[in-house]
């Protein structure tokens, strides 16, 4: 069977690295690698654009748009064995093609600077979904990480309508709870939270509450559960594969078997969850999960319900 990795970091580290990095060589340092992806059976992967805090905020458009071109110019090349998709027929041809897929998201408006024209510009550069905020507030809205746990702004609101006209997805992980409830009211974008797990599992602020987890289920979104130890368990540094599936286990239990999938945040972690030490740790994970749900289960969560939701709301 094939997978899914609805996040990871491979760009900001390609982009961060003061010595080039081959994603295709079996011992580059990323935790995805196009070799082991490939053996590990990564059928479609999707690489967030993301620009730290600690990057200055006249610097983060380049940032943004240098990553972009890492896309194409290191991870996609000449589209021999990785091609990039931004619509529903790219993601048909994954199918017979026998590639990797690769899919572009930015992580956190803060590049685009209020300014809707930079969304256009990544858009017609093949980006197709946008996570409002990283943990911090911007021009949109406030992360999960500020005190006063405010909303969308008004540029938010504008951002938000201007993404559904483009079609694009939009991802509410790291989002303030208030930003999260005001996406699901005031907006009829596809929904996603590309790695998220329970707050009722483990209580970490950037895990989704109950009541968000049904909210998702009713919007027929997806929640792309992540492997960042802090997320699954505490003490982070016993976090192991049997912790994650208890967060499998409730997000069942909420009836949402058909949202359910993965989303890594591999190369954008230092910690890892035992046995999910890189990319080559999901057949692992694929058996663990074989040993304790339905078959039939399993290939929803690894394949179809990211593939049936990209088919439906890719342009």
């Amino acid at each position: 069977m094939r997978w899914i990795d609805g996040h990871c970091d491979v760009l900001w580290k390609l982009w961060d690295a003061r010595e080039p990095i081959s994603f295709y060589d079996a011992k580059s340092p990323l935790d995805v690698r196009f070799p082991d992806a490939r053996a590990a059976g990564i059928g479609l992967q999707v690489f967030a654009l993301f620009v730290s805090p600690k990057v200055p905020r006249d610097s983060a458009w380049d940032a943004v748009l240098r990553q972009v071109d890492l896309f194409y110019e290191v991870i996609v090349r000449d589209g021999s064995e990785v091609t990039a998709v931004s619509s529903s027929a790219e993601l048909e041809n994954l199918k017979s093609s026998g590639k990797m897929g690769a899919l572009l998201s930015l992580e956190g408006a803060d590049a685009l600077s209020g300014d809707l024209y930079r969304l256009r510009v990544l858009y017609r550069l093949g980006v197709r979904q946008l996570g409002l905020t990283w943990n911090h507030a911007n021009e949109a809205a406030d992360g999960v990480e500020e005190d006063r746990g405010g909303g969308l702004t008004r540029f938010g609101r504008k951002l938000v309508e201007e993404m559904v006209r483009l079609r694009m997805i939009l991802d509410v992980s790291h989002l303030s709870e208030r930003g999260f409830w005001d996406v699901m009211e005031f907006s009829d974008a596809p929904v996603i939270a590309s790695h998220s797990n329970c707050h009722a599992v483990c209580p970490h602020r950037r895990n989704l509450k109950d009541d968000q987890i049904r909210a998702l289920v009713e919007k027929e979104g997806i929640m792309g559960i992540t492997f960042v130890p802090q997320f699954v368990h505490e003490p982070k540094e016993e976090a192991a594969v049997e912790h994650l599936l208890r967060h499998i286990d409730h997000v069942c239990e909420l009836g949402g078997e058909r949202i359910l999938a993965f989303g890594s945040d591999f190369d954008g972690i230092s910690h890892k969850v035992k046995g999910l030490e890189d990319v080559g740790g999901f057949p692992f994970l694929e058996e663990q999960l074989l040993k304790r749900y339905p078959e039939e289960w399993v290939r929803r969560w690894m394949w179809d319900n990211w593939y049936e939701f990209y088919r439906k709301h890719l342009s």
